[in-house]
């Protein structure tokens, strides 16, 4: 019979709201480094403490968990005041553009000459 000092482990409904809590909180941030950093951090303890069935050990990671998700949710309102707007080369869509223009050609392909240029818009 468990004894009531004893805390109940948190039931698996419990544990996967804390994880999309964690997500969703992650997901706020604003810059890709630190968003998936955040991201896969969660996704890596969860992951790495799947198996563990003892409900002591269970409770002192929910436990853990939850200060980790209030340190996020802080980190990302501290972020969004003070981050700089500059999106990080992951997200910024680049592309090419060539433009080809023929100088001048003989009567050969082999004797023309092009001058090749690009422009980087994005």
């Amino acid at each position: 019979m468990p004894s009531a000092a004893v805390a109940a482990a948190p039931t698996r409904t419990a544990v996967l709201s804390l994880l999309r809590s964690l997500l969703r909180a992650s997901r706020a941030f604003a810059d890709y480094n630190i968003r998936e950093y955040a991201i896969r951090r969660s996704l890596d303890g969860f992951r790495h403490n799947a198996a563990v069935s003892d409900p002591a050990e269970v409770e002192k990671l929910f436990q853990e968990g939850r200060a980790q998700f209030e340190v996020v949710r802080r980190q990302g309102l501290v972020y969004e005041l003070y981050a700089p707007k500059v999106r990080s080369v992951m997200e910024v869509e680049r592309y090419l553009i060539f433009e080809i223009t023929v100088l001048f050609c003989e009567k050969s392909v082999m004797g023309c000459v092009l001058a090749i240029n690009y422009v980087v818009r994005g």
